[in-house]
């Protein structure tokens, strides 16, 4: 593909197809189809695609090496082509600077510059001709209708000048000139493509290509894909996870950067999760494949990138829809030219000349990259720190956030609460009131009860058998211990049920930042106060630091929570948080998103539970913690590898960064043609020195978009 208007043929031919939707990148030179496999098949896809003049191939995880090698074999022939068509041109280049300096009689004969330049129009500029057929056949225009016509035009003025022995300057140097330089250029764009999915290439090379397999109780090389799930490996120190696993043996720290962007290595023990692609820097570690190929975490992120890179910004609507029609007004300005110019001056050779000038100088190739190739140096680079962008209109997006609510469990805080204080009331001990409590959470799936189930198994306390157990999601719980009723839950819940409540203890514990729970027991009619428990979530280091970043930005920060109003103030203070909702229950997250949402604010949601995600859907931008839930993170638009609300304000910045530079590049684009075209059509330009600004205008912008590599994620 040459230019944006080949990608939206592309497009038009695979959308005629039934149950076909396809997203087509100019940059990546790659389509994301989406088809229904009882409408269509992969190979009338690919056949759609040829029609339109175009070659294509299915990409997949075993021939990712195969492309590779195909894009180096294609680029390297390019070059030779290129020095092919320089070393023809070079004689034609230096009879102009002879010309210019003075010499008044031809410095290389014409039939000779006829000689040298017919190849490089027609066998090394075949390409163009060639694009340019199919782009007219299929009812629209590319780049190489433009360099096709401008050069031709300068061809054949010539041709019949030399075969007419015409007392008139030849234009052979313009015409190879200027195929040669858009060779030059569109070589210096492939090479500078190519840096933009660096990111992508690094985490392919990660992989191991060989593991050490147990066979037989030995222990084998064999090729790294050939693993399968519950296969027993070794990795010894300095060596790379083939595939994700549990460690079964040994100890050792991995460093996992390249999937998280977290520079401290973590420690593994048995029974942790290692990840393919990652580093054991130390002991030797024996695991047990869990994930394999396409399904480890490290394929997961590639596809994600991928996915994104190939997404279209909104931003890239407006370059599109010129792009489409930029070709014909390029042309009929061109035709104008030449008209007005032979016209007004009288002068045939320089109308044309200036015709020429005009279609060579215009670049549709430049809008076409100015959106895909900043989005994609941008998504890469927000994988390399562990942010996965899911698409280009989430980056976009992210851009506009003005308040970001923050669910407190898990986004704020380690998401491990602990038992901190145990409070009996009356003459019940420690120790009973807590197995009570136990047994009361032992049937639900609360993080608070998993908090008093792990405190009472760390105190050797057994929970007693229960029955009629009954769970008011995100109030408390009934059931039966030895046919006594007994309840457990906030205070709230409990008073509503007929107890009386101590506040003087609460309020203390609450003022601490913790929540209290209260356990109470059925006497006849009347519930009575057996004790309390106080559970605290420690907040992450970062959660203070991230909260004021993300204020600094201009960003209000909302805490949601489950919490009453005095624990919610509690922690809310101590993340410089000025804004929060107390004793929101699950299922009412989403609507509190909504009423923010309606009051005209533009809204982010970060989370990480299954309860948060008709929240995070609800929001016009979403964020999941990557240790959450498959719900969240299947439901969030950009997904936080790290459990770090600072990956938030990364994002955020990423996002500015990124679109920034689509409109430094649109900008420049435009500029360019706005500037550019109407210098050719006055004459102050020649061919030569036109082509060479074409070829440089692409390599400028995706030169610019890869300046996004330096972003520095703060965390």
């Amino acid at each position: 593909m040459t230019c944006a208007a080949c990608s939206e043929r592309i497009k038009r031919a695979l959308d005629k197809l039934p149950g076909v939707t396809a997203i087509i990148n100019l940059a990546t030179e790659k389509a994301h189809i989406s088809f229904n496999p009882g409408s269509t098949t992969v190979h009338a896809l690919i056949a759609a695609i040829v029609k339109e003049g175009y070659n294509a191939t299915e990409i997949n995880e075993f021939n990712r090496a195969e492309e590779k090698a195909r894009r180096l074999s294609a680029y390297q022939t390019e070059l030779r082509m290129f020095w092919i068509s320089a070393a023809l041109t070079l004689p034609l280049m230096l009879h102009m600077g002879a010309i210019f300096s003075g010499t008044t009689t031809d410095f290389i004969p014409r039939w000779l510059q006829w000689l040298l330049a017919t190849p490089v129009q027609f066998w090394i500029g075949m390409r163009f001709y060639t694009g340019a057929w199919h782009a007219l056949r299929g009812g629209s225009a590319n780049m190489d209708v433009l360099v096709a016509l401008g050069t031709s035009m300068a061809y054949f003025f010539s041709a019949i000048v030399t075969l007419l022995a015409l007392n008139q300057h030849v234009y052979f140097e313009s015409g190879a000139a200027i195929i040669t330089l858009v060779l030059l250029g569109k070589l210096m764009e492939a090479h500078a493509k190519s840096k933009t999915s660096e990111a992508i290439e690094k985490l392919i090379g990660l992989q191991p290509k060989t593991a050490r397999v147990e066979r037989d109780g030995e222990f084998i090389e064999v090729d790294a894909n050939t693993l399968k799930i519950n296969d027993v490996f070794i990795v010894r120190p300095g060596g790379n996870l083939p595939v994700d696993g549990i460690v079964i043996e040994g100890s050792s720290s991995v460093n996992e950067s390249m999937l998280t962007g977290e520079s401290l290595p973590v420690s593994k023990q048995v029974g942790a999760k290692v990840y393919a692609a990652t580093m054991n820097q130390q002991g030797l570690l024996k695991c047990r494949a869990t994930s394999v190929g396409a399904h480890t975490q490290l394929a997961a992120i590639i596809h994600l990138v991928e996915e994104a890179q190939g997404s279209k910004a909104p931003i890239q609507r407006m370059a599109d829809t010129i792009s489409g029609i930029f070709v014909p007004i390029v042309v009929a300005i061109s035709t104008l030219t030449l008209l007005l110019t032979w016209w007004l001056v009288d002068d045939f050779v320089l109308a044309l000349i200036n015709a020429v000038t005009v279609l060579v100088i215009a670049c549709p190739c430049a809008l076409g990259l100015a959106t895909p190739t900043a989005i994609m140096v941008g998504t890469g680079r927000g994988a390399q720190v562990g942010v996965l962008v899911k698409n280009a209109a989430a980056l976009e997006q992210a851009e506009k956030i003005q308040t970001l609510i923050v669910d407190k469990t898990g986004t704020l805080t380690e998401g491990k609460p602990v038992v901190t204080n145990i409070v009996p009331v009356g003459s019940i001990a420690e120790h009973d009131l807590l197995q009570v409590a136990a047994t009361l959470e032992q049937g639900s799936e609360h993080p608070l009860a998993k908090a008093v189930l792990e405190h009472a198994e760390k105190m050797n306390i057994k929970p007693q058998t229960v029955n009629d157990f009954t769970a008011v999601t995100g109030s408390g719980i009934t059931a039966r211990i030895d046919e006594t009723e007994y309840m457990l839950g906030a205070a709230k819940f409990l008073i509503d049920h007929g107890a009386v409540i101590d506040n003087d203890h609460i309020d203390t514990l609450q003022a601490e930042g913790k929540t209290v729970i209260g356990v109470a027991k059925k006497f006849g009619d009347a519930l009575e106060i057996l004790g309390y428990l106080a559970i605290a979530d420690q907040l992450r280091s970062t959660s203070k630091q991230a909260v004021k970043r993300l204020q600094s930005m201009g960003i209000e920060v909302m805490m949601l929570t489950g919490d009453n109003p005095a624990t919610a103030a509690a922690i809310a203070k101590q993340v410089g948080i000025t804004s929060y909702r107390a004793e929101v229950l699950p299922q009412d997250k989403a609507a509190e998103v909504g009423k923010i949402k309606e009051s005209g604010k533009f809204v982010a949601m970060v989370g990480d539970g299954i309860n948060d995600a008709p929240a995070l859907a609800a929001a016009n931008v979403s964020f999941a913690i990557g240790a959450g839930s498959d719900v969240a993170i299947e439901a969030a638009d950009i997904i936080l590898v790290r459990n770090d609300l600072m990956s938030v304000a990364d994002a955020v910045s990423l996002s500015h960064r990124t679109l920034s530079k689509v409109r430094q590049n649109l900008f420049f684009a435009f500029i360019y043609n706005v500037l550019g075209i109407p210098l050719a059509a006055m004459g102050l330009l020649n061919p030569v020195i036109a082509a060479t600004a074409m070829a440089m205008s692409s390599v400028s912008v995706v030169g610019n978009s890869l300046l996004l590599k330096r972003w520095q994620a703060s965390s």
